[in-house]
């Protein structure tokens, strides 16, 4: 503890805001040591500014006539207000050089235990400047802590209804920070405020284009799945590969004329006309056959001069042979029971009747060549092209 005057001016030099029992120890003894003049000069420049410093009428910034130069400047962009806090955030933002617009300080922040409320701040101020109609946006600029919080809440909440376009400065990472040292706030405000690089060029979709989007997903992906299920049910239809009746099933099969003549290596139309007239023939060859059958039965002579039968001259022709016909005899007679089931079981069969016409067409219809080409590569490995009428 020191007596006097020098005690005293470390004792007020301690009250200055940063300046501790030490930092006001070291400046006394520095202002004890130091020439007279030079803190001459000093006490001159305090008391000056005492007397002669004051602050804006307009904006609140310090100044030493009724305007600062910043409210005095035409060029400045009267559109755009920045709200701080302090006067010395109006010149960290001027050092940036990016801000043309005008300012207001409000002379603090707002801090409840510090007993400072809105009352004591120029926030009047700022609502009568907001008729002025140039004014079309206005920035906070407080500082990114608890007080400066408050007090833009406070701000945005008071200022909105008037309609007024609001902003905010962003707060995130500063220049040349890393990502792992910096804290979960600052990290999630920079992830907030994250500037917009480019758009992109995906189109933005409502929720109404989304979902009809959806249903026709939906609908082509069921549509796929009964296109699946009629072509598995198609292959099990086939009876062999390459079927003469694909032409039916494809749905893509173009109808073609059928007087047409198919053309080679393609699938054909069935053509009914056809088949309905080649059975026609075959029951009308049939009938003739049956008809020609009975009246050769009915026509036939009953007496044994008249009817001999060819085994009758087969059996004339024959030389006599002596000794060998004798022998001959009993294995004819022998022959005879065999062949008697099989002249029995050829009886009880019924006949079947084919004329000459319709055998001719018979061999015409499987020596024709098929509808249906032989595929050049077939549908399935190890698997050979099989000919029905064959």
């Amino acid at each position: 503890m020191y007596e006097g005057a020098v005690q005293n001016l470390i004792d007020e030099l301690g009250r200055l805001p940063g300046v501790g029992p030490k930092s006001a120890q070291r400046i006394a003894f520095h202002i004890l040591n130091a020439d007279a003049a030079d803190m001459a000069r000093l006490a001159n420049a305090i008391s000056t500014v005492k007397t002669s410093v004051s602050f804006c009428e307009e904006c609140g910034n310090v100044s030493e006539t009724k305007l600062c130069t910043i409210c005095r400047d035409e060029r400045r962009d009267p559109s755009v207000l920045c709200v701080v806090e302090e006067s010395k955030d109006v010149v960290a933002i001027e050092r940036t050089r990016s801000f043309t617009g005008r300012y207001h300080v409000l002379g603090g922040a707002i801090n409840p235990l510090a007993g400072v409320g809105p009352e004591q701040l120029r926030i009047r101020e700022l609502v009568s400047r907001l008729a002025d109609e140039r004014i079309q946006e206005i920035i906070l600029a407080m500082d990114p802590n608890l007080e400066g919080e408050a007090t833009a809440t406070y701000l945005s909440r008071m200022l909105v209804p008037l309609g007024v376009r609001l902003s905010r400065l962003a707060s995130g990472l500063p220049v040349g920070g890393d990502l792992e040292y910096a804290d979960e706030i600052t990290l999630g405000r920079a992830l907030e405020g994250r500037r917009v690089i480019s758009e992109g060029t995906a189109v933005a979709h409502t929720a109404a284009q989304d979902f009809e989007r959806v249903n026709r997903e939906e609908e082509q992906e069921r549509e796929q799945a009964a296109q699946v299920q009629a072509q598995e049910a198609k292959q099990s239809r086939r009876r062999w590969n390459s079927s003469m009746f694909d032409d039916l099933d494809s749905e893509d099969s173009a109808v073609s004329d059928p007087a047409a003549p198919a053309a080679e290596g393609v699938q054909g139309t069935v053509d009914e006309q056809l088949i309905e007239r080649v059975l026609q023939e075959a029951e009308e060859s049939s009938d003739k056959e049956s008809g020609a059958e009975e009246s050769r039965r009915e026509g036939s002579p009953t007496d044994s001069g008249a009817g001999s039968t060819p085994e009758l001259a087969e059996a004339e022709a024959t030389p006599d042979l002596g000794e060998n016909s004798g022998e001959e005899a009993p294995a004819s007679a022998a022959s005879e029971p065999t062949e008697a089931p099989a002249t029995e079981q050829a009886e009880d069969a019924p006949e079947v009747f084919r004329t000459p016409d319709y055998e001719e067409k018979i061999r015409t219809i499987q020596n024709a060549p098929l509808r249906t080409p032989k595929p050049d590569v077939p549908p399935l490995p190890g698997v050979t092209y099989v000919n029905p009428w064959t």
